[in-house]
């Protein structure tokens, strides 16, 4: 069967799923049930999902789970996160109570620079585009000020623009760095616009100045923000770190902090344990309609900085304390994209109270120092897979279709036993015998 086609994106909606159905499934109409069983009942809400993106057919639903308890600067927020992974949620609420009877989680935003470039090549002398440069930069912000006068009203706009030689690297190659402030906002479709406007500029300027070419190759903002940081830590006394009575508070301490020392100088355990920080920071960026896809790029490259890959957390006792923190770029925004456009963005951003792009930056890299928290508190005590198995249970019980009654009865049964996935189908099968 021949599965090419023209003119997709000029079908209708319906026309699309009939594709679909027919070409990749034996039993097309089973297919286009299960496709339109997922839409929404509200066609207003659904035309809104349909109009994200381009050549939609249904909707893919994640769970919105909320943490309670987290006490951030001595203020009380239940943080939204959407995530499909078992125990996520949990062990975020579990971090947030332990964090909550003391003292709770600090946070700060450090800098919130962002940074896009225009890259270039010119076969000229770099001292004479240098000085072509110095004569430039005041035309690039002047020719830039219809784009910028908003922003700029608001405390934002245009940091600077430096031009970088990057010749070393790479023959005839050059770039305008910029750095912005876009506040509240994401600032994506405003930085690109300001660096597309720079890039016509030095065109026009260029073939009227220069002697050799100047060609644009592109202009492109940058998800790699090191200068866009927040901090979160928290601290307490080495004897109040554990409830756990199997284990002292002086011993914990101690081997937290060699966990942490070890994602700082093996990469193969720092990948997994910065995934466990990206499983608290991706849930709340998901949830309050922010690109998780940018800041994992970006957060993955900051890891890297010093040449090799590392832990984003680091821990250390002092004077008999306890300190676990964090400085991570997240580059976000509480205006634009879809923060006026969602309804369960709209109403993750209102339970957090509205907050501004630095507050969110403060939530957010709070949820990524709790789940990192949790992880490492069950890594080095009982084990990571007794809590995570016990959560990922129901989706055993799910797939083999149990009934409430059977899930009642099994979930008991685990409280005393150890969850695996043979030893589950064994209790269902013995259950339904």
């Amino acid at each position: 069967m021949n599965k090419t086609i023209t003119g997709f994106s000029k079908l209708s909606k319906s026309k699309k799923i009939d594709w679909i159905a027919d070409t990749y499934f034996t039993d097309s109409e089973s297919a286009k049930n299960l496709i339109k069983q997922y839409w929404n009942s509200d066609k207003k809400l659904q035309q809104l999902h349909d109009e994200f993106i381009e050549n939609t057919i249904t909707n893919y639903y994640l769970p919105l789970g909320v943490a309670p308890n987290f006490l951030i600067n001595d203020s009380v927020y239940t943080i939204p996160m959407a995530i499909e992974e078992s125990s996520v949620v949990a062990a975020a609420s579990k971090a947030a109570k332990f964090w909550s009877d003391r003292g709770g989680f600090r946070a700060e935003v450090l800098s919130t620079e962002k940074i896009g470039q225009v890259h270039f090549t010119y076969k000229g002398e770099t001292e004479t585009l240098q000085s072509f440069f110095k004569i430039l930069k005041p035309q690039l912000i002047k020719a830039a000020q219809p784009i910028t006068h908003s922003m700029e009203q608001r405390g934002g706009g245009i940091i600077d623009i430096t031009l970088n030689d990057k010749t070393d690297s790479l023959e005839h190659y050059y770039q305008l760095h910029a750095t912005f402030e876009t506040l509240d906002a994401m600032g994506a479709n405003f930085i690109n616009s300001c660096l597309e406007q720079f890039a016509k500029t030095l065109k026009q300027e260029a073939a009227k100045t220069l002697e050799h070419d100047l060609i644009v190759i592109m202009s492109i903002l940058s998800n790699y923000v090191p200068n866009c940081l927040v901090r979160a830590e928290v601290s307490c006394k080495v004897e109040e770190l554990t409830d756990n009575s199997t284990i002292s508070g002086e011993a914990f301490a101690e081997k937290f902090v060699q966990a942490v020392q070890i994602a700082e100088v093996e990469p193969y355990r720092a990948v997994t344990h910065n995934k466990g920080i990206m499983n608290g920071i991706d849930a709340v960026i998901l949830a309050t309609g922010n690109d998780f896809r940018a800041v994992e790029a970006g957060v993955h490259a900051y890891a890297s900085r010093l040449g090799t890959y590392s832990s984003l957390t680091h821990a250390k006792i002092e004077q008999g304390v306890f300190k676990f923190w964090m400085e991570i770029p997240l580059a976000l925004g509480t205006v634009g994209g879809l923060t006026k456009l969602h309804p369960l963005v709209k109403l993750a951003l209102e339970m957090l109270g509205n907050p501004s792009a630095k507050e969110l930056m403060k939530i957010v890299a709070v949820a990524g120092l709790a789940q990192n928290f949790a992880a490492l508190r069950s890594l080095t005590t009982t084990g990571i897979q007794e809590g995570h198995m016990k959560m990922h249970l129901m989706n055993i019980l799910n797939q083999f279709e149990a009934t409430s009654e059977e899930k009642a009865s099994l979930v008991e049964h685990f409280k005393t036993h150890t969850v695996t996935h043979s030893a589950v189908v064994s209790a269902i099968e013995k259950l339904r015998q």
